[in-house]
């Protein structure tokens, strides 16, 4: 079981920037993809970004398509979301969380994450 670690949530203006960082421990060569979704207050759990661990293919959301980057570092097993041009609608819970075998858009899908973290982006 590969375990995963969110860090580098906070409080920032409209506009400004946040990284956040995934870290996978445990087995994280067995997975085959890793994703971020997030979750605001009275709302479901939504995709936001998902990168195939092998090849380094990357899927986003519209609403952050050309904002956010998601990325790797092989050495580190750690996953990265770089979050620009941030919006109050951004504000919410970001987890990651990974799949053994494939990708998807649907959270319901994997069956590993970590805790999350807050992202707070004040008007």
């Amino acid at each position: 079981q590969v375990q995963l670690v969110e860090s580098g949530g906070g409080l920032v203006q409209a506009g400004g920037s946040l990284r956040l960082s995934c870290a996978a421990s445990g087995r994280p060569g067995s997975s085959y993809s890793m994703a971020w979704f997030r979750q605001a207050p009275g709302k479901e759990r939504e995709f936001v970004a998902v990168l195939v661990w092998n090849g380094g293919h990357t899927f986003y959301a519209d609403s952050v398509k050309g904002r956010f980057t998601i990325s790797r570092d092989n050495i580190r097993n750690t996953v990265y979301l770089q979050m620009n041009s941030l919006k109050p609608e951004d504000t919410a819970v970001y987890s990651c969380a990974s799949h053994r075998s494939r990708y998807s858009y649907s959270a319901t899908e994997y069956d590993n994450w970590g805790q999350g973290t807050q992202v707070t982006v004040s008007s």
